[in-house]
């Protein structure tokens, strides 16, 4: 076959030499017809030869539809067999051709890139939101090929040398990927543990035989600041830098895969997926920061995988709208850190995925009691969010608009911001937003009568009749985040009009619903607010164990709202005398054990006193 043919007429000379080879018995297997194909097919012309084969792939179907002569119709019977082979093996040719152009593409990406660029080139190049990322098998292959490079420039070299060990280093942690998991106490799942002895970061640290990624791990296992790890490395190599990627982005999509192939308990799995996307994008945002003075190549390229990981986060079906702190999200090294993806973010154009990102981080600082904060990041989230069309996250941010005013006590506000969430919510079909919508117009009302000292009881019966159609919508849904935030805005309702025993219900409903879907901010709240109804009904003991725990998980999370608890805690304190109180807690210790741990539990003495000494 002439290379000097023009193309179309190549590729139909090439079928026909397969054809009629494959009909004279020279080529006996697809295997020998997919070599044929990588070798006849030029890079980059697949849709040509897709048109030629198509063109006798037709042509031959209508002999053999409309051939009378039994010997014609049969050899084009089996010539059509043979185009299908080859069209077969073209699909399998054609993936392979893309790998390849892509792999190539990369290297060239890398390579023509300006020496501050090279390390940005790279991470575009194994971007998992690309159309057709690479497996970390092609990068391997791109660092292969990388070293032919080698002697032009190190970077090359580094690059390749940093992805090699980056894979050696992951293939010895995926056996011991989550065996953490079976070794955290009381049978818990996420992040946290016992510092410098339980969970990945130190299980991880013992697997691994090179020294600065090990150093990593055991930074981040004893809860230390991931920022001071990397301030100490201004002298960091960019293969050592290589590494640490590979390492992290394999461990990080590792987790996924892992989380969301549980069919057992799709809700632990999806929320064990989310504690692991928060979780490794602030590690590289704190890594960035760290990077941020002495070495500003790496913490560039630090927010960029970043951005990656929360850009591939905001695409999950599971991306939490309505939520934020996650009861697996946790270590006192995580404290506040969500407050560093804010500068990278603001870097970014507006997109989708943006808004998606700075609903979650408004949610986050609203729990925290940065009402401000909270409303500049959903306000913004609501601008990108309807311009990129996304009703869904323009609703929740209308919604969590509606609940942030009502922290700041500006209920006609919330009630507004409610209304439009509802009216949205109804036209585009969101049931989920409608029953938060419900949730925050009912709360919304609640707290405005109550602030306008209103009596009547048909105010409320109205109010609470909006919280009742919310939980029944949010049930219907199946809704777990939803059905929490219903069940404490009832209780809190209830506790509102004084009606503490109604209250309690609800709020332990809110509690155990909060505990499944993993909501650390709503398990705390309900806490509290369950520690408000057992004083209003003068039960001490349980007003002192449901506000010890809920103060210390709400401090956990440095909400401020434990202050609040803790105010009761002291009243409480002051009303049945020291030595009672710590008798109250001594008598609950394995209960509040059980949920805190021993640390949690000698704690509270010293929560109380920092309460005490700052009023």
């Amino acid at each position: 076959m002439s290379d000097s043919l023009p193309l179309r007429d190549r590729y139909f000379a090439l079928i026909d030499e397969i054809v009629q080879s494959t009909l004279k018995g020279k080529i006996s297997s697809q295997e020998q017809v997919y070599q044929m194909l990588l070798k006849g097919v030029t890079a980059g012309t697949g849709e040509v030869f897709e048109l030629v084969l198509s063109d006798r792939l037709n042509s031959t179907q209508q002999q053999v539809d409309t051939e009378k002569d039994e010997l014609k119709q049969a050899k084009a019977t089996r010539s059509l067999r043979a185009m299908k082979t080859i069209q077969s093996q073209w699909q399998r040719a054609e993936q392979q051709n893309k790998v390849a152009e892509a792999i190539t593409s990369a290297v060239r990406e890398i390579t023509l890139a300006d020496s501050s660029e090279r390390l940005a080139a790279f991470l575009r190049a194994s971007d998992p939101n690309r159309k057709n990322p690479l497996t970390l098998q092609q990068i391997q292959q791109v660092s292969k090929s990388l070293q032919q490079f080698a002697q032009a420039n190190p970077d090359f070299q580094q690059i390749s040398e940093g992805i090699t060990r980056g894979v050696t280093s992951w293939q010895r942690l995926q056996d011991h990927l989550i065996s953490w998991m079976y070794e955290q106490s009381r049978g818990t799942l996420g992040f946290g543990g016992v510092p410098g002895e339980k969970g990945p970061w130190a299980t991880w640290a013992k697997q691994v035989n090179s020294q600065i990624p090990q150093a990593l791990f055991r930074t981040l296992a004893m809860e230390q600041s991931a920022i001071d790890f990397a301030q100490q490395r201004s002298g960091m190599s960019l293969s050592d830098w290589v590494e640490i990627a590979v390492i992290l982005q394999s461990l990080q999509r590792g987790l996924v895969n892992w989380f969301d192939q549980q069919p057992y308990n799709v809700k632990a799995g999806s929320n064990l997926s989310i504690s692991t996307y928060l979780t490794f994008a602030v590690i590289w945002s704190l890594l960035a920061n760290g990077f941020s003075n002495t070495a500003p190549l790496y913490s560039a390229a630090c927010h960029q995988v970043m951005l990656q990981i929360l850009r591939t986060f905001a695409q999950r079906p599971y991306f939490p709208l309505y939520g934020g702190i996650f009861a697996s999200f946790s270590g006192s090294y995580l404290r506040d850190a969500l407050d560093y993806l804010n500068e990278p973010l603001q870097q970014t154009e507006g997109t989708q995925e943006k808004a998606r990102i700075l609903t979650l981080l408004g949610y986050s600082q609203r729990a925290m009691g940065q009402y401000r904060r909270s409303s500049e990041f959903h306000t913004a989230a609501l601008e990108i969010a309807r311009n990129a069309g996304d009703r869904a996250c323009e609703i929740a941010n209308f919604n969590h608009l509606s609940r942030t005013c009502v922290a700041e006590k500006m209920y006609a506000e919330a009630i507004n911001y409610s209304q439009r969430a509802l009216i949205l919510s109804r036209q585009t079909g969101d049931r989920t937003g409608e029953a938060n919508a419900l949730v925050n117009l009912g709360y919304s009302e609640v707290m405005q009568a109550q602030q306008t000292e209103q009596t009547e009881p048909e105010t409320y019966e109205m109010a609470i009749n909006y919280l009742q159609q919310g939980l029944a919508l949010s049930e219907r849904l199946g809704d777990l985040q939803s059905k929490a935030l219903c069940f404490s805005s009832l209780g809190i309702a209830y506790l509102v009009i004084g009606q503490p025993q109604a209250a309690i219900k609800h709020l332990e409903d809110g509690l155990q619903t909060a505990q499944i879907s993993g909501d650390l901010y709503l398990q705390g709240l309900n806490l509290a607010n369950l520690a408000e109804a057992y004083y209003q009904l003068q039960n001490q003991e349980k007003a002192v164990y449901t506000g010890v725990l809920g103060m210390y998980l709400l401090n956990q999370i440095a909400s401020n709202e434990w202050r609040k608890t803790a105010g009761l805690l002291t009243i409480l304190q002051g009303q049945v005398g020291a030595e009672a109180f710590s008798q109250i807690l001594q008598q609950n210790r394995s209960k509040i054990i059980s949920v805190i741990g021993v640390d949690g539990y000698d704690y509270i003495p010293q929560l109380l006193d920092e309460y005490r000494q700052s009023m």
